[in-house]
């Protein structure tokens, strides 16, 4: 049975799972078996190891649940990251070659108190060889991740106070869990369930890192509120978003921009889909807003415990400077590392091709290898990195083609808790990046060790 308890947690220790890997945990799983563990650690229901001999099946399980009272129990659980990354050639020769080391500790405490509960996550971040300094996402030092309050109403969770958020597949809210720093919000949220369905309802504030201990705070410039309904095989949201300081070609001022969302996944045979389409409308200092990204995903279950992936993304971008419209997608805040282990191009004004095949060469050990090419999608505006930031203006540069590479990696879930990974990756400039700027090609080693209960 300890072998058993191993494979529930295998899916997300440092990693998403596949398709494949979610169907396997799911034949294997006892009634006895604790939750896979999950990166914002609150949605881990624990309560089934009420049962004294359930926890005893593995060493964690005294510490998942801890009975106080008949109705007041306390789930403890922690992270432990280490991430070492090599680049050269970083962001194409315009910016020193360095490897730097990350490291992060991330424990909770979850108290439950009848249909009330009380969780926090304090964080530890710490980052060394960074050129020319660290900047608050790879070093945040000692903070509070998340510190919230819940009420379970029966179809009502009302939920308030600093939380991580992760909503569909991250393309809008995401963790920002592969960079050292992850990202929170403060504020309220409400899960409203209806039968199969599910609508959370958001009015938040992200939190704004510092780089020293305890100087993380609500930004004050940046909101963000809505709604994200999940139904069976569909998910369709609306999400507003307003910032007082936003930056776009060169300007600077208010934004406000709303996005409508409508997202179609799931699985027949051997087939397995994930597409998204968000369409973008608002204001910007005065220019009109409207933009638009259509994702896609669409794999094939393969024999041997494999899988082949194609994806592919239009982003848009704008069109012509000064005719107060602008057509720069916002990904508001998305996950880390958005393309792979190394993303030097961020969601805006791409289109971009990502076939991927991934294997499980054995129970403990997988692997996947992956393609990436990306073209500018309007030749009018540049090139940005994941958080939305201009990295190189359009200039004099004509050519679409902004440049393509690989990445390869592979994982080995050496223990229940502890998963050691590689990864390799190289990314080529193209035309546009020659013709605007330095253009070396760009290569990054990444080593990681996660030990996860």
């Amino acid at each position: 049975m300890r072998k058993s308890w191993g494979l529930a947690f295998f899916a997300l220790l440092g990693a998403s799972p596949t398709s494949a890997q979610q169907a396997q945990a799911v034949q294997v799983r006892e009634a006895w078996q604790a939750p896979t563990l999950s990166i914002t650690r609150y949605d881990e229901d624990w309560s089934d190891l009420v049962d004294a001999e359930k926890r005893a099946h593995h060493w964690t399980g005294p510490f998942k649940y801890i009975p106080i009272t008949d109705d007041v129990w306390l789930s403890t659980g922690a992270e432990l990251r280490l991430r070492s990354e090599s680049l050269g050639g970083n962001q194409w020769g315009a910016a020193p070659d360095q490897t730097y080391l990350w490291a992060r500790a991330l424990p909770y405490a979850d108290l439950h108190v009848g249909r009330i509960r009380a969780f926090v996550q304090p964080m530890a971040t710490f980052a060394t060889g960074v050129e020319p300094a660290s900047s608050p996402t790879d070093q945040s030092r000692l903070d509070l991740l998340q510190a919230f309050a819940e009420a379970d109403l029966g179809p009502i969770t009302l939920r308030g106070g600093r939380q991580m958020v992760s909503l569909g597949t991250e393309r809008l809210i995401g963790t920002r869990y592969g960079p050292n720093t992850p990202l929170a919000f403060d504020g309220a949220r409400a899960v409203v369930r209806v039968g199969a369905a599910s609508v959370s309802l958001l009015a938040l504030h992200p939190v704004q890192a510092g780089l020293r201990d305890f100087d993380d705070h609500t930004s004050s410039t940046k909101a963000l509120w809505g709604g994200y309904a999940v139904l069976p095989g569909w998910d369709i949201y609306y999400l507003a978003y307003r910032n007082r300081n936003a930056r776009f070609g060169g300007i600077t001022g208010y934004e406000l921009r709303h996005s409508i969302g409508l997202r179609s996944h799931g699985a027949r045979g051997r087939l397995h889909w994930n597409i998204e389409g968000i369409a973008q409308f608002g204001q910007f200092a005065g220019q009109t807003i409207g933009a638009w990204t259509l994702g896609s995903e669409v794999g094939l279950t393969l024999p041997h415990a494999m899988d082949a992936t194609m994806r592919v993304n239009i982003i848009s971008g704008d069109g012509k400077a000064g005719d107060n419209h602008l057509g720069t997608f916002n990904a508001l805040f998305p996950k880390g590392k958005y393309f792979g282990e190394l993303s030097p191009v961020g969601p805006a004004n791409i289109v971009n091709l990502n076939p991927r095949l991934s294997a499980q060469l054995s129970r403990k050990v997988s692997a996947s290898l992956a393609a990436l090419a990306f073209w500018r999608y309007s030749r009018g505006d540049g090139v940005y990195d994941i958080p939305g930031n201009l990295i190189r203006a359009p200039g004099l540069g004509h050519s679409r083609f902004i440049g393509g590479g690989g990445e390869a990696t592979v994982a080995w879930q050496a223990t229940a808790e502890l998963e050691l990974s590689s990864s390799f990756s190289v990314f080529a400039p193209g035309a546009f990046l020659r013709e605007t700027g330095s253009s070396r090609t760009t290569t990054m080693l990444g080593l990681q060790a996660n030990f996860r209960f």
